[in-house]
């Protein structure tokens, strides 16, 4: 009698393994295994159960064995276990499991229509858009990193030539916005409004791009779109606007700071409508100092966000000052730091060069011109060259803070915040847009990299929205979640580490199953050998 192991592979590559009590007998000659009871899944066995009935049977048929000793039969099989392979699972399982929520899958083979592959380019895509979320900074190609560090469901190896055959096929699957629209409708059904921004990136060989992109309330990305370089910002949203006619009166435009003059906001208006527009933040602006003086209470968006609206007689635009506590606490800390050292160096250049009054003068010349320093200097008509309190205090008034302004008439203060924040981070990402020159720079590739950064910008943005977490903390937490191959007898098996109860919580906000502690894998490994047709 023994314990028998089968195991069987899901539609979406997972493989799960089965347990069940069998005993051999002979039929014509052959040895026959049945099954007398399943025990179900492995991961699910009580295991502990199993051992007592274990030690029960060694106690009362197996023999004198000293008390607190391992069972033979486990020391034989741990001492022939080996282990061949390490690997971090939990934030690509979590990723996977997005990914056929949201049946990007399913767009993709609805795209591409009867077009039949020998590799599983759809597994290769996604190992793609996995790499950019989980690891876009760590300097390894997506096909070096599946191969040595990430476990990817469904597959356990890829190359170059696998990368370059995915990306096209996303591309050719995208020509109409077909996936963009069927995931469009998963994440953002009614959307009660939108928001566009403009992003341009500059590749390392030069060339540019800008690149737009529409998000939802909740900073949801629901589409984007590639242009050259040389697009201009009135002709963009007239574009977009054709595409998005659908959902009339519901798209704002939202602008940065460099943008917020006020014949380029008028021309903005007149092209598309609604805009969000971040405004200077400057000592000494009028504009700022009229807004900042108006009295009234914020309001908590969310705990690192906080609002009060303002508006000003003669104005059309609507004022949404926005307060970030843990922003004034680095721009205090920072100022505090440059005033120091800046009164540090003023004493240094006084006793080095009390002797020496052109000395003295020259050097507290060149720290004047200093390009960030130089800001809180003054030199009274009559004296030396010293700390200019007043613009630090002016500036003290300004930590943590930024404004917008808005000719939406219908948002509210949370939701102006709420756009240009959003949109403010998928900015700050743009450096994560394009790997190395390796992956090539043609109009057909850039474009499949920035559809790529799309679908990694939309699976971490549903993953924060979900958990309440932010992707940062997302991907530090389930990165320590590993899965470790072992080598036996019976062939190789995988055991994944215990979930803790920040981990497990993770899943259980975004109705994923964790990924099984005890699984089978077949003998050898099994990658996407093959060529695409």
């Amino acid at each position: 009698m023994f314990l028998r192991f089968t195991s069987r592979t899901n539609a979406d590559g997972a493989v799960v393994r089965y347990v069940a009590l069998a005993h051999n007998r002979r039929v014509d000659g052959r040895i026959k295994p049945d099954v007398l009871m399943s025990l179900g899944r492995v991961d699910q066995v009580d295991v502990a159960g199993l051992q007592r009935l274990a030690a029960s049977i060694g106690k009362h048929f197996g023999g004198d064995e000293p008390a607190g000793a391992a069972p033979a039969g486990a020391a034989v099989q741990a001492s022939s276990l080996e282990v061949v392979d390490v690997r971090a699972v939990g934030v690509t399982w979590l990723l996977h499991g997005l990914w056929h929520r949201l049946d990007v899958g399913a767009a993709i083979r609805a795209a591409t229509g009867a077009r039949r592959f020998t590799a599983n380019l759809e597994r290769v895509l996604f190992a793609l858009v996995a790499h950019r979320a989980v690891a876009p900074m760590s300097g390894l190609p997506a096909a070096e990193w599946v191969r040595e560090e990430a476990a990817v469901p469904g597959l356990s190896t890829m190359d170059d030539e696998h990368a370059c055959r995915a990306m096209d096929l996303l591309v050719d699957a995208d020509t109409q916005e077909r996936v963009q629209e069927s995931l469009f409708l998963a994440v953002a059904d009614r959307p009660d409004r939108l928001f566009f921004d403009t992003i341009r990136f500059e590749c390392d060989d030069g060339e540019r791009l800008v690149i737009g992109l529409a998000v939802t309330r909740d900073g949801i990305p629901v589409r984007c779109w590639c242009w050259p370089g040389g697009a201009g910002d009135d002709a963009v949203p007239a574009e977009v606007r054709d595409e998005l006619d659908r959902y009339p009166g519901l798209v704002v435009t939202v602008v940065e700071r460099g943008f917020s003059g006020a014949d380029d906001l008028a021309g903005l208006r007149r092209a598309f409508g609604h805009y969000i527009a971040g405004m200077r933040m400057c000592a000494g602006n009028r504009l700022v100092a009229a807004v900042l003086s108006r009295p009234g209470r914020y309001r908590y968006v969310r705990d690192d966000l906080r609002v009060r609206e303002v508006r000003l007689d003669g104005q059309d635009a609507r004022f949404v000052v926005c307060h970030d506590p843990d922003r004034a606490q680095r721009d205090r800390r920072q100022r505090d730091d440059a005033i120091a050292y800046v009164q540090a160096e003023l004493t240094r250049i006084a006793d080095r060069c009390a002797r020496d009054e052109a000395a003295r003068v020259r050097a507290e010349c060149a720290l004047r011109d200093h390009p960030t320093l130089g800001r809180w200097l003054i030199r009274p008509p009559a004296g030396r060259l010293k700390v200019d309190l007043a613009k630090v205090k002016a500036e003290a008034r300004l930590d943590g803070k930024y404004l917008i302004a808005t000719s939406d008439p219908h948002l509210s203060a949370e939701d102006i915040a709420l756009g240009f924040r959003n949109l403010l981070e998928a900015r700050d990402l743009k450096t994560q847009l394009l790997p190395g020159p390796a992956a090539g720079r043609s109009g057909h590739r850039i474009r499949a990299h920035v559809l790529i950064w799309w679908l990694a910008l939309l699976l971490t943005r549903v993953a924060e929205r979900c958990s309440g977490q932010t992707w940062r903390t997302i991907n530090r937490r389930l990165g320590r979640v590993a899965q470790v191959t072992l080598a036996g007898p019976s062939g190789p098996v995988t055991q994944t580490t215990p979930l803790g109860p920040e981990q497990a919580a993770i899943y259980r906000a975004l109705s994923i199953q964790p990924p099984a502690r005890v699984t089978a894998s077949a003998r050898g490994r099994r990658g996407v050998r093959g060529r695409s047709r």
